[in-house]
């Protein structure tokens, strides 16, 4: 088991790291939530990580701190949340708004994450209730804020990131469309853009 990495930052396309441990290239998925928080490109970086290996397949998962892996292990636990859908609700909404919108069964902003139907959202209020409500109490999800980082090419990054996240290429262009790209890094673009939505 992988438990850790710690290496340069060579490249990030969101959602896919590349970090350099000692002339190894680990290829790292993340969620929005972790590239939002990375330092620079060539800057040294430390991720805790969960690998998950399938018969055809093996793929690192790269968590900023620990508390975001600990509420990915507990998502990937419930009966249809996949690894990729997980990124994508760790990606769409902070740990305390999911914490929240479990606790207080709020179908219709679970239904706003890329993915998340009614009856996945009425699944994941059911089987998370307990085990994040205990969680909250213990501020296992309680998470550090660290510096952020601009990017260059924000829009075309901004929505490769969306489309892979499980946003049909449309709705990520005309989300992107509508947000200010006047010195915005990839990562604000896509925050604003997934803030949108979730509203809508």
């Amino acid at each position: 088991m992988i438990g850790r990495i710690v290496g340069t930052l060579v490249e990030k396309t969101p959602p896919e790291l590349l970090v350099d441990v000692s002339g190894v290239g680990y290829e790292i998925s993340a969620s929005m939530t972790t590239i939002y928080d990375l330092p620079q490109l060539g800057d040294q970086v430390t991720l805790f990580t969960h690998f998950l290996v399938k018969e055809d397949s093996q793929t690192l998962y790269g968590f900023i701190d620990k508390s975001e892996r600990a509420l990915f292990r507990v998502l990937i636990k419930v009966n249809g949340i996949g690894p990729k859908m997980a990124l994508a609700i760790l990606s769409s909404m902070s740990s305390e708004e999911l914490v929240a919108n479990v606790q207080d069964s709020d179908v219709t902003a679970l239904t706003k994450i890329p993915g998340v139907g009614k009856k996945t959202a009425e699944r994941l209020i059911i089987e998370l209730r307990d085990k994040l409500g205990q969680a909250a109490k213990n501020d296992l999800f309680s998470a550090p804020t660290v510096l952020r980082q601009v990017q260059a090419d924000p829009r075309q990054e901004a929505e490769a990131a969306l489309i892979s996240l499980g946003y049909k290429p449309q709705e990520a262009a005309k989300a992107i469309a509508s947000i200010p790209m006047d010195s915005a890094s990839s990562e604000e673009v896509i925050k604003a853009a997934l803030q949108g939505m979730l509203r809508k």
